[in-house]
């Protein structure tokens, strides 16, 4: 899921990519990343999400099979 511009530059997500990217809203994006369920960057008043960061998320919330 790692998103590359060039060869060596990541492009950092902002919160409607994660809100797209997990099919919520973008209200509900915005306070995971405030709650800092998901790991975000802080450029003065932006918010990013590094692509790690939103996969990290993902596998620490993937639940067990109810067998």
């Amino acid at each position: 899921m790692i998103n590359r511009i060039a060869d060596n530059q990541l492009r950092l997500l902002r919160a409607d990519d994660v809100a797209e990217i997990l099919n919520i809203s973008l209200a509900l994006a915005y306070r995971l990343m405030q709650l800092g369920e998901i790991r975000c960057v802080r450029i003065g008043t932006a918010v990013r999400v590094r692509p790690e960061d939103l996969d990290a998320y993902i596998q620490d919330n993937l639940s067990e099979p109810d067998y």
